[in-house]
């Protein structure tokens, strides 16, 4: 198969260092400490599907005319449309807020780096609900302007405006975390002949900079686009109807799931579809050094008379995306507590969640990376089935996810089911993407000559794996790591219908006080979620260290 990479800059020939430049090599078949683990991860994320195509070979040619019809066309092209417009607005902010919290001395930007991508956590029906309650028509910003200003009634923010800004704010973090594990992984020789050479900092940027970030956005574009297609909590809310919203509402107003299985089975055309687009917008391009050599620290480039605007900015996003929704979660927790509501402990259910996600993360993390490896190292066919395979449950509602495992624990494998291994599997279907995502960009950027460098000196692949490849992939490991703890903890459908009899985690918290009508005590199991999920991006701020200033 032929591979490019990116090559450093002749600075002898006076020219600009090329972003990618083809050469062609020949590949080997994976070895089996590879392919195995990849092919068996790729045959579990396909147990959904195969559950879909039983429930819809069931039905037999009686289905298709009801999935035609114009209805079923509309939602379409109601959910392409969203899933379009999230992407390309949470590529467009993710993107700058990730370069001031990487490569600028931005004041504080640790610390906003971790705030920034805390949105992450925070469940979209709880943000949705956070946005209706403060700007909806008679919400908490209409009552405050009513008495001074008169305002009766603020304008609607149901339909696709409000769903589009609640996924946008909710769902950057994916773009901004891939995008900073990227940043810290590029070696400034390229930007540094580029401006050796005469460019500016704008066209460093753009030629040599920017193309180098291209996998890792179009990682994390891809992530916000499958995301958005399987969301279920902010289109309810906000009264939009996409595909995910019919499938739930089959499934729950039905005794008869084939439809909702067709439909089902439709949105994951609809994810091969993207999964096509993404990857030749992809290519094959190669992002790491074609000469040996020590990487050296990226310098921080001062922000100067921007100071102000990108504060203004970065403040802005988190105020938006994370301060109003505290705030509204906190008004109910006060207000619950003046009024003499009664909060039941959740510690346990704290306890449940830590346990259950960092689970989810370990197992997600290790599955992910032989798909990561295969893909980079040894594209071809096997790769890429295994690669889509992979990608196939992210946009997938996480009931069908879990109604695919206990269909299949309930026939094959009975002890598995009401089991904690049985949740954990169910995650690790649901959210691998954001794993392979991480690693996948990561070893974009490390040379495949190191590795081969340690199999001449006698390694295994095994051995050159964990002694090369994985420290050198660390960065996108633990982000892919915190990413999937990130949205484990908050996973509601999936943990609904699998966890153990009595495992009470704060997602499922949060949404039986709010059906039940507590919502104190799901304001406080909401900021319990958002404060524990909050400790790996801590972790992950403070192993970053400090890079030294031009």
């Amino acid at each position: 198969m032929s591979q490019t990479v990116v090559r450093l800059p002749d600075q002898a020939q006076g020219r600009l260092p090329a972003a990618a430049r083809p050469v062609r090599a020949r590949f080997p078949w994976p070895p089996a400490i590879i392919w195995v683990p990849a092919g068996a991860v790729a045959l579990g994320t396909l147990l959904p599907l195969t559950y879909l195509v039983i429930r819809t070979a069931q039905a037999g040619a009686d289905l298709w005319p009801l999935l035609l019809r114009a209805r079923t066309l509309d939602l379409l092209a109601r959910s392409i449309g969203l899933a379009g417009a999230v992407t390309l607005a949470t590529i467009a902010l993710a993107v700058p807020l990730a370069w001031l919290t990487v490569r600028t001395d931005l004041p504080g930007r640790r610390y906003w780096s971790t705030l920034a991508a805390l949105p992450l956590v925070i469940p979209t029906y709880v943000g949705a609900f956070a946005f209706v309650a403060a700007l909806g028509p008679r919400g908490l910003l209409q009552q405050l302007l009513a008495a001074p200003l008169g305002i009766e009634r603020l304008p609607e923010i149901y339909g696709f405006p409000g769903a589009w800004l609640a996924l946008t704010l909710f769902t950057y973090p994916y773009v901004l975390l891939t995008v900073q594990a990227a940043l810290r992984g590029l070696d400034p020789a390229l930007e540094e002949a580029a401006r050796s050479l005469g460019q500016g900092a704008w066209a460093t940027f753009w030629r040599v900079t920017f193309p180098q970030l291209r996998p890792a956005i179009t990682v994390g574009g891809l992530l916000v686009a499958l995301y958005t297609l399987s969301d279920f909590g902010v289109v309810s809310l906000l009264q939009f109807d996409t595909f995910t919203r019919a499938i739930y509402t089959h499934y729950r107003a039905s005794f008869d799931r084939t439809l909702a299985a067709g439909f089902a089975l439709l949105l994951v055309g609809l994810t091969a579809l993207v999964l096509l687009l993404e990857a030749r917008a992809r290519g094959r391009v190669r992002y790491h050094r074609s000469t040996v050599g020590t990487v050296r620290p990226l310098r921080l480039l001062l922000l100067g008379r921007w100071t102000a605007p990108a504060l203004l900015l970065v403040v802005g996003v988190v105020c938006f995306a994370l301060v109003l929704p505290l705030g509204v979660l906190g008004f109910w927790l006060v207000r619950g507590l003046w009024l003499g509501a009664s909060v039941q402990p959740v510690w346990q259910a704290t306890l449940n969640s830590v346990i259950a996600s960092g689970l989810a993360a370990l197992v997600t993390v290790l599955a992910a990376l032989p798909v990561a490896v295969l893909a980079v190292r040894y594209p071809g066919r096997l790769a890429s089935l295994v690669e889509r395979a992979a990608y196939a449950g992210f946009a997938l509602p996480g009931i069908v996810i879990a109604l695919a495992l206990v269909f299949f624990a309930t026939r094959l494998v009975t002890p598995l089911y009401q089991t904690l291994a049985l949740l954990v599997l169910a995650y690790v279907i649901r959210f691998l993407p954001q794993a392979v995502g991480g690693a996948r960009a990561s070893l974009l950027q490390v040379n495949p000559r190191l590795e081969d460098a340690a199999r001449g000196l006698g390694r295994s692949h095994a051995q050159a794996l964990a002694a090369v490849t994985v420290p050198l992939v660390g960065p996108g490991l633990l982000a892919g790591a915190a990413l999937v703890f990130l949205t484990t903890m908050k996973e509601l459908p999936a943990t609904l219908l699998l966890a153990p009899i009595g495992f009470r985690t704060l997602a499922t918290a949060i949404w039986t006080g709010a059906a039940e009508g507590f919502f104190a005590e799901a304001a406080l199991a909401a900021v319990l979620l958002i404060a524990v999920s909050a400790l790996p991006l801590a972790v992950l701020a403070a192993g970053r260290g400090e890079m030294p200033s031009d």
